[in-house]
């Protein structure tokens, strides 16, 4: 009997596909806010889908993971409370985990399944969620953050869907809030999607101007993560203070001695030097 050819497939728009081929399925399930599967593949490893889009992989977590944690830290001098709003996977708490001088991590995923399958199948992202210093709240994160006021110096935004159970995490009562629960030299930092395919080019457009318009330094950043839509993906950096570059000190960060596999100080400077399509539809927002 001939082996059955496995793959998976997720469209990023009406005429594009990603495909990954598929040894086999690992885990299928359903709860109040998605549906979680996990896969194993021969190119990516093990990687997780919600409602069908590939959240993370194995293979390329480690992008991700490091750029939204190591650009903030390398331009805060003093971070000592954070907040990572979703987070259920543990990578974003394992890098976090390499800063001796953080003192809380709080980390609030309202989907409990979430985080039993992350720490059953993904041990090395899930490690991050058993540092003595990491605190997890199975809530809402908008009515947590509504609770919160000058708690935090970093909140990192760590869902990705703008339209689903995280959508209260993309209005602009969000961004008041994370704005509220900072302190005076607070960041927040945010995925901001890919702005390549039409489909997805207004979401990003939406989550820059809320920004802009709630705090006094508002910067994108990029990186390439090839599971993402068009293998390219946004982050956002709000600040209240620091700025990402003229504040940024490489060397404090690189004393720290910290192993990377995708940030380092030379790429942080280049991560906010934008391809020219992107720097005009983020200026329209800005002006408009």
């Amino acid at each position: 009997m001939q082996d059955m050819d496995l793959w998976f497939g997720e469209l990023h728009t009406d005429n594009v596909k990603l495909s990954i081929r598929v040894e086999q399925q690992l885990f299928h399930g359903e709860s109040d806010f998605q549906r979680i599967d996990v896969f194993d593949s021969p190119e990516f490893g093990r990687f997780l889908t919600s409602d069908g889009s590939v959240i993370f992989s194995e293979k390329d977590e480690f992008t991700y993971d490091e750029m939204i944690v190591h650009v903030p830290m390398a331009v805060h001098p003093n971070v000592r409370r954070v907040l990572v709003l979703g987070g259920g996977d543990g990578g974003v708490a394992r890098e976090l985990s390499q800063y001796d001088e953080i003192e809380v991590i709080d980390v609030v995923e309202p989907d409990k399944l979430f985080v039993d399958v992350c720490c059953k199948y993904f041990p090395d992202n899930a490690c991050g969620l058993r540092d003595s210093r990491v605190r997890i709240f199975y809530e809402d994160g908008l009515k947590f953050l509504r609770t919160k006021s000058d708690d935090y110096d970093l909140i990192i935004n760590d869902c990705t869907d703008p339209l689903g159970h995280a959508a209260g995490l993309f209005t602009k009562e969000f961004y008041g809030s994370c704005y509220k629960a900072l302190h005076d030299d607070g960041i927040m930092v945010y995925q901001h999607g890919s702005p390549f395919f039409d489909e997805d080019e207004e979401t990003c457009r939406a989550m820059h101007k809320r920004a802009y318009r709630s705090f006094p330094i508002s910067r994108v950043y990029q990186a390439h993560i090839p599971t993402c839509p068009a293998g390219y993906w946004l982050f956002g950096f709000a600040s209240k203070k620091y700025h990402p570059l003229k504040d940024f000190d490489p060397k404090r960060w690189n004393k720290r001695g910290i192993k990377t596999w995708y940030y380092t100080t030379h790429l942080h400077r280049g991560a906010f030097m934008l391809p020219r399509y992107v720097e005009d539809l983020l200026q329209e927002e800005e002006e408009s």
